[in-house]
């Protein structure tokens, strides 16, 4: 399989990884830099198994090239509406509400909200805010002409909730490849490799909703179990630093290639 990589991803810190695994399984990849207005992706090859990764702006545009396969997973599956169907009270954030930033939202006294983007999802990264940050938030937002942020870009609102401890997993062909805790709440405890009941947990929803021939799915322990935080197209998710880059690769160029 052929590796398409984008090089201007600032945002993640260990984006360097992947150039290192393509070299050592002797992968053949080519390196582009994408503006974020690009309406397309200025590349030709004369190959069709073509893999993009880097930014969600090569994940949406590769969608484009209908020739490459598996190219980009972007969309489709990857939106709420859609797998929150199958998944249900599995999500941590089961019942959502989506609106316009402008809007303007109903806020109870020292209410936290759990606010993400819904539909472009690198736009800022979701988080708990209260009254006062939200707004404070949305201002400095719509100000910056710098970012895709607009008044008519969609967020995902519900309750914010406590989670002990997170991880991403990364799946190919139903498959779990890689996993690796992200974040840890409270007194947590630190674990090198995500528990047995946490996989177990994400077999099942696999089993229940295989969302697609490979993507990444971040879950979390709470006080009412496991769940999932919430579904990320592979071709545009970060690795973090106990990533297994060169296996998930690994993984992929065989899976795909066969």
């Amino acid at each position: 399989m052929y590796f398409l990589i984008q090089a201007n991803v600032y945002l993640d810190p260990d984006h360097y990884k992947i150039f290192d695994a393509l070299e050592e399984l002797n992968i053949d990849y080519d390196v582009i830099n994408i503006p974020p207005t690009a309406e397309k992706i200025d590349f030709e090859t004369g190959r069709n198994d073509v893999f993009v990764y880097g930014s969600v702006t090569i994940a949406r545009l590769a969608k484009q090239n209908t020739d490459w396969f598996p190219g980009s997973f972007y969309g489709g599956n990857h939106l709420y509406e859609v797998y929150a169907t199958y998944y249900g009270e599995n999500l941590l954030n089961h019942k959502v509400s989506v609106h316009k930033i402008s809007e303007e939202l109903s806020w109870g006294k020292d209410e936290l909200k759990f606010i993400k983007p819904y539909s472009e999802a690198k736009i800022f990264t979701g988080r708990v805010f209260n009254k006062a940050e939200w707004k404070d938030f949305v201002f400095e937002s719509l100000e910056n002409k710098t970012n895709r942020i607009t008044k008519d870009s969609l967020v995902q609102i519900s309750e914010a909730k406590r989670t002990i401890k997170e991880a991403r997993l990364w799946i190919v062909g139903g498959q779990i490849i890689d996993g690796g805790y992200y974040k840890f709440n409270d007194n947590a405890l630190f674990e090198e490799h995500v528990s047995e009941d946490g996989l177990s947990f994400a077999n099942e929803m696999i089993q229940l909703f295989n969302l697609a021939e490979a993507f990444v799915m971040d879950i979390c322990l709470t006080d009412e179990g496991w769940k999932i935080v919430e579904i990320n197209c592979i071709n545009s998710s970060g690795f973090y630093p106990n990533t297994n880059v060169k296996s998930i690769i690994k993984a992929l160029n065989i899976y795909f290639s066969n």
